[in-house]
């Protein structure tokens, strides 16, 4: 399904999942800019692995299903999956500029670790299986 076509997918409020920064919705406005794509989302997703158990992903994406979670906050959609959004509810998505390559970071209240490379996390109540960090 497209993006343009966000109306059959659920529309929540960015407080009840996921909220960005005013620095991030900016950066985030100009990549989409210069990639000519106004319809582009921010999509932010869990998967098992990484060092700690779980490790983060963000992407962009012009089509989502039916099911995810699509949030606008200051002009611009991030878009969750249901398995992710449990494991990300209330976080807050940030940009950091860094000598060692600066991007967009995920603040995770549920993360009780993560791993040094900041990438990977386990929450209270999934252990995870630990793995060497690639990062």
């Amino acid at each position: 399904m497209a993006i343009q076509e966000h109306e059959a997918a659920t529309l929540v409020p960015s407080e009840a999942l996921v909220t960005m920064t005013a620095r991030a919705a900016e950066k985030l406005k100009e990549i989409i800019t210069k990639q000519g794509r106004e319809g582009l989302a921010l999509r932010v997703y869990v998967t098992p692995g990484g060092c700690s158990g779980f490790s983060y992903g963000m992407t962009f994406a012009d089509e989502f299903d039916a099911e995810d979670a699509v949030i606008e906050n200051d002009g611009v959609r991030v878009v969750v999956d249901p398995m992710s959004a449990m494991y990300i509810k209330g976080s807050e998505i940030d940009f950091v500029d860094a000598l060692m390559g600066g991007g967009f970071a995920l603040r995770n209240p549920n993360a009780v670790s993560s791993c040094g490379c900041g990438q990977s996390f386990k929450t209270a109540g999934e252990t995870g299986t630990a793995k060497a960090c690639s990062h």
